[in-house]
């Protein structure tokens, strides 16, 4: 070819493409599974979010069902447990069952949405008569993240929204959570107080609070576990330190309580009024002071309660899950208003795999489509060229920029992306019109180039502030349509539309 193909902008396009790619890191051969949450003692040994299972105790495993057949297959109190990961291996001596959840190891750097991924989205609304504030909302969002990330639940997304009447809303995005955890976990305000009589000891905050004992074997977990009747009865405990300021409140309100006289001589004597534990109003224990604790500002207590069923395992259970609540709720405070549940929706993960080979299968479709009409408008196979180039390029940009950001892709991203390559098409047919005009037009290769980028920056300037409005719009749900519709044009305009006017004036100008 005698003139120069690889122009400037040409060349601009390739090294963004080459950018972006890097970006995207596509790993097509990627194999095993990856951890999404993981707590108690196998999180202690070192398994940490991320990681990337290759086997369990020597057998290897390939996918989310081999995962936990063998976790289910292969542990057994007080047995070696050996977990092989891509960057440890941990052995250790198993007394619980492996808390983890995996999903398939990621074959690229994109983040995916609960559409696609499978999970639980909740609409919440604050359940009060004032007017909610900004300042509320960012307080209410931070404890929920706190109390979500302290359960292990990791991917998930928290953020403000509001309803077409301006109400204050707060969206949450939970990946790998069934329905009625999620609801579990957000209903309940979480007021925790420790009462001595009618006088508040200390609340669950980190003001109070500064540390509580979570995880840890040596200062928390399941002291004993009894028959009781016809069913089970377990007992937890763990250890928490007050501040000073709530010890110094303790020193006061005991100072005055008289010593249970019943209780001198039987090996251990108490104070007459007990240490009542509350959450959200309902009495969850009473904890006997001991009378070396009266008056003293006291910063190590011993928090206690039970749980029951109908057999020892569920009685160990539930035990367990009334510890992890109050442990959480002591670790991250009460929420500052009680919330109602909107709206609740769940995505199976075979749904969301569904959408991902429907939307591929739709784009590829798309692609083929926009070949057979170009074709078919200019009767020319050398220009189908550039417009395949075109889409694909803009395609894997927008997917890069998501991926630079960790913008979450769901169907509604999707969409946008869509919309963002038609529009590239649109005005990919306005150039090539420009550009190829008959003999006898009186203006230059530069001249018609320049008409035709007059109409796309109109088009362009009209696209995004039609995109603007739905930043908020369905409760922020079309936010993801908004934000790539904006970026493909915004690639398309300044990147790919240039590259492709080049393209064609090199292809056919005379």
């Amino acid at each position: 070819m005698s003139r120069k193909f690889f122009t400037t902008r040409v060349m601009i396009l390739l090294i963004v493409l080459i950018l972006m790619i890097i970006a995207i890191n596509p790993n097509p051969f990627a194999t095993g599974i990856e951890v999404q949450t993981v707590k108690g003692e196998i999180a202690e040994q070192g398994l940490r979010i991320g990681d990337n299972i290759e086997s369990i105790n020597g057998k290897p495993i390939d996918n989310v069902e081999e995962f936990n057949l063998l976790i289910d297959s292969e542990y057994r109190e007080d047995k070696t447990f050996v977990i092989k990961t891509n960057k440890r291996e941990i052995a250790y001596i198993a007394t619980e069952k492996p808390t983890v959840t995996v999903k398939e190891a990621r074959s690229n750097n994109l983040d995916v949405g609960l559409d696609l991924s499978g999970g639980t989205r909740v609409l919440l609304e604050p359940d009060t008569d004032e007017v909610v504030s900004n300042k509320q909302i960012e307080d209410l969002i931070d404890v929920l993240n706190n109390r979500l990330n302290t359960y292990g639940l990791s991917d998930l997304q928290i953020r403000a929204a509001e309803d077409r009447d301006g109400k204050q809303l707060v969206l949450v995005e939970i990946a790998g959570a069934s329905r009625q955890e999620v609801r579990e976990l957000i209903e309940q305000q979480g007021q925790f107080e420790a009462k001595i009589g009618e006088r508040v000891v200390f609340v669950g905050s980190e003001k109070d609070i500064p540390f509580v004992c979570k995880d840890d074997g040596t200062c928390s977990g399941i002291r004993s576990c009894d028959q009781n009747g016809d069913g089970y009865s377990c007992r937890f405990e763990f250890q928490i330190s007050l501040s000073a300021e709530a010890a110094k409140r303790h020193a006061e309100i005991t100072m005055d309580i008289p010593i249970n006289v019943s209780d001198i001589g039987t090996g251990g004597a108490y104070l007459a009024e007990p240490l009542d534990l509350y959450l959200d109003g309902e009495l969850v224990d009473s904890l006997r002071i001991s009378e070396n604790l009266k008056g003293q500002e006291a910063t190590a207590i011993t928090i206690s309660g039970p749980g029951g069923g109908a057999t020892e395992e569920v009685a160990y259970d539930d035990a367990l899950k009334q510890m992890n609540r109050l442990q959480t709720i002591m670790i991250t405070g009460s929420l500052p208003f009680s919330l109602n549940i909107v709206k609740i929706d769940s995505i199976s993960p075979i749904l969301g795999s569904n959408f991902i080979y429907n939307a591929f299968l739709v784009g590829l479709l798309a692609i083929l489509g926009v070949v057979i009409v170009i074709f078919i408008r200019y009767r020319k196979f050398k220009i189908v060229l550039p417009f395949v180039v075109n889409m694909i390029s803009e395609i894997i940009i927008v997917l890069g920029i998501a991926a630079l950001i960790n913008w979450r892709l769901d169907l509604v991203s999707i969409a946008g992306i869509i919309a963002a390559v038609g529009t590239g098409v649109d005005d990919q047919i306005v150039i090539t019109d420009e550009v190829l005009k008959g003999e006898g037009v009186i203006y230059n290769w530069k001249e018609r180039t320049k008409r035709a980028f007059f109409i796309i920056f109109a088009a362009y300037a009209a696209t995004v502030a039609a995109m603007i409005p739905l930043w908020s719009a369905g409760a922020g749900l079309m936010r993801g349509f908004a934000v790539t519709t904006i970026i493909g044009v915004t690639v398309g305009v300044f990147i790919t539309r240039p590259a492709f006017a080049s393209m064609v004036e090199k292809l056919f100008r005379e």
